[in-house]
């Protein structure tokens, strides 16, 4: 099994900065695929970004593109979420998933979340 921690979430006004952070606990972490998911309260989760094995396929939400950068640093056992230029919008509970290999809609492993907050 695989545990997955976020942290680095909080509250920030808009236009503001944050960077998440997921730490794993597999020792073959160079051989998943990493994403980051969200839900606002009231609606239903929806992809954020994901960034493969490798860490050369790189793929983005339309409403984040641009303001967001997932990236990984393997001898870490973690991926980062960079968040800039906040909105509103952005509220919601954020949650570190993980999957072999390929990027997936349906990850098989996921965190228990980390809260971001932006106020207006």
């Amino acid at each position: 099994q695989v545990q997955l921690v976020e942290s680095g979430g909080g509250f920030v006004q808009a236009g503001g900065s944050l960077r998440l952070s997921c730490a794993a606990s597999t020792r073959s972490f160079s051989a998943y695929a990493m994403a980051w998911f969200r839900q606002a309260p009231g609606k239903e989760r929806e992809f954020v970004a994901a960034i493969n094995w490798i860490g050369g396929s790189l793929d983005y939400a339309d409403a984040v593109k641009g303001r967001f950068t997932i990236s990984r640093d393997n001898a870490k056992n973690t991926v980062y979420l960079q968040m800039n230029s906040l909105k509103p919008e952005d509220t919601a509970v954020y949650y570190c998933a993980a999957n072999p290999v390929v990027i997936t809609t349906t990850p098989r492993y996921w965190g228990q979340g980390t809260q971001v907050t932006v106020s207006s």
